[in-house]
């Protein structure tokens, strides 16, 4: 039976920093991104083909669903939340490629892979999450200026106090949301493909790879709908608040 492990696995080290299996996916996943990017990108013509056309695709394609989702301030948005979608889901997809997670060497008899998924190491999403979370809080600040703060801090009465205390449970808790929520379903998958490979390693695990496949693009799609959601809600929300006070 193969060793699960929870954490990451350390696999070197760059001037003291250790190196894990998950950070060295992580950097095979931005160079694919950017490689594609910049190649898509290159000499571009009014008449989009090959790699162009389906760069043009996709971003069309996501500009189009996420402005049903943060309406008139999707120019603000779109490129966090598209870039988040691209991550997750290149990152996701990835770690489902034969050879990540069964490549690697054995360390004090234990075997250790040389590319684990990204999103299967709790740093890589909660960092994500975190990254969300701020972002919110900055687009929030940056559209209403100190406006903002009152919907955290609010004095005017007993009940506007102890909603914004709400508030910043709430952040605090979307936090977690969005870390544990990606990270669980992708461990998980992980887990269960490499159990059923393990168990039955040839026609069986294939449903669950196509599962999987499904499940890598919705996750991608949640955690960045959420975000623009939010977003969203912080601005659209604490504008129509400060007409009212305006007013």
């Amino acid at each position: 039976m193969p060793q699960i492990t929870l954490a990451a696995e350390k696999i070197g080290s760059v001037f003291g920093l250790p190196i894990t299996n998950s950070l060295l996916a992580t950097w095979v996943v931005m160079a694919i991104l950017i490689v594609f990017s910049l190649v898509a990108t290159h000499n571009m013509t009014l008449v989009p083909r090959g790699l162009q056309s389906i760069a043009e695709m996709v971003v069309g394609g996501l500009y189009d669903f996420f402005t049903s989702v943060a309406g008139k301030y999707i120019k603000q948005f779109f490129p966090l939340v598209a870039s988040f979608f691209l991550f997750i889901l290149v990152a996701n997809w990835f770690g489902l490629l034969p050879g990540v997670g069964t490549i690697g060497f054995y360390e004090a008899g234990k075997f250790v892979p040389l590319l684990r998924g990204s999103n299967t190491d709790l740093n890589m999403t909660l960092a994500l999450a975190i990254i969300s979370i701020v972002a919110i809080q900055y687009f929030g600040f940056k559209t209403l200026g100190f406006h903002y703060s009152t919907r955290f801090l609010n004095f005017k009465g007993p009940i506007d106090f102890f909603v914004g205390i709400l508030e910043i449970i709430s952040q605090l808790a979307n936090i977690l949301s969005f870390t544990f929520r990606l990270f669980g379903n992708i461990f998980a998958g992980e887990v269960l493909l490499t159990v059923m490979a393990f168990l039955m390693p040839f026609i069986v695990p294939l449903p669950f790879m196509a599962l999987e496949l499904f499940v890598g693009f919705i996750q991608a799609l949640v955690f960045s709908m959420l975000t623009a959601a939010f977003l969203n809600v912080a601005v659209s929300h604490g504008a129509q608040e400060h007409a009212k006070h305006a007013a």
